[in-house]
């Protein structure tokens, strides 16, 4: 009973933080964001490189969420992000002159600039990608229906799953949960659809099907980083729920798919 109450706790922290972020002013979002970022870094880092003086690495990946932020709230010029280029060099170079410098260090590297600052950047670019929409209101429908797929598929393969979805990886997962997941997910869409008019129908729940498929993913991925660590959660910022990635692995995966559907599809 305890732990239930610290995960539905912290749970509603986290949904106030993130939601309440959106809210309140675009640049407000940013700042949680990059606070989650440098976490989410730390918390990469620890799980795959054996060196602690990550310092460097985290700071371009600081700059690279920043860079990236900025430019999504067209506070910069999108030619600066063209640094990241550069850095990412320099990031190398530094590598010869450390003792403790490898290839698989620096490749941790340039991944977590991917896997983490990247969506994280790009989270900011979903303010206003449509400008008929409501402010936040496509960022926040990426959120809910992350959330919706998480835990109706939860709920559905903990009452009907029998079908291991990739038990190698996640042994509680399974293809039951996944199909009430995406149901209740585009039920969610289809809410969405009744309240704004950002999208057509159509786009809606193809926006949702996309969300759950890339969110899917997303959380396995985080899953296989874990098994690979010999961790069962990633850190311990949110009492019974984990690390920022543990709570961002899914809403990670699914921001570059967002992004790119909103720009070339619809």
């Amino acid at each position: 009973m305890k732990e239930i109450i610290t995960r539905t706790t912290t749970g509603i922290i986290f949904i106030a933080t993130v939601i309440g972020s959106i809210l309140l002013h675009p640049l407000a979002f940013f700042v949680v964001m990059g606070v989650y970022t440098t976490i989410g870094l730390v918390e990469f880092y620890k799980l795959t490189t054996r060196t602690k003086n990550y310092l460097f690495p985290l700071t371009i990946g600081l700059i690279t969420y920043t860079l990236i932020g900025l430019t999504g709230l067209h506070v910069i010029n999108s030619r600066y992000t063209l640094l990241m280029i550069p850095l990412a060099f320099i990031l190398m170079a530094t590598e010869l002159f450390n003792s403790r410098g490898s290839w698989q260090n620096l490749s941790f590297y340039l991944m977590s600039f991917i896997y983490i600052a990247l969506p994280f950047g790009l989270m900011n670019s979903l303010f206003d990608i449509r400008s008929t929409s409501p402010e936040g209101i496509l960022l926040i429908s990426l959120f809910f229906l992350v959330w919706t797929n998480d835990v109706f598929a939860y709920l559905t393969g903990s009452f009907f799953g029998k079908n291991k979805l990739m038990e190698r990886i996640s042994p509680k997962k399974t293809w039951e949960g996944i199909f009430g997941g995406l149901f209740f997910a585009l039920i969610a869409a289809y809410v969405f659809y009744l309240f704004t008019d950002s999208l057509s129908l159509i786009n809606w729940l193809s926006y949702a099907i996309i969300i759950v498929v890339s969110a899917t993913v997303g959380d396995l991925a985080e899953s296989m980083l874990k098994r690979n660590s010999g961790v069962k959660d990633s850190g311990t910022l949110f009492p019974g729920h984990g690390g920022v990635l543990d709570r961002f692995d899914a809403v990670l995966f699914a921001t570059p798919f967002a992004y790119v559907f909103f720009n070339f599809v619809t």
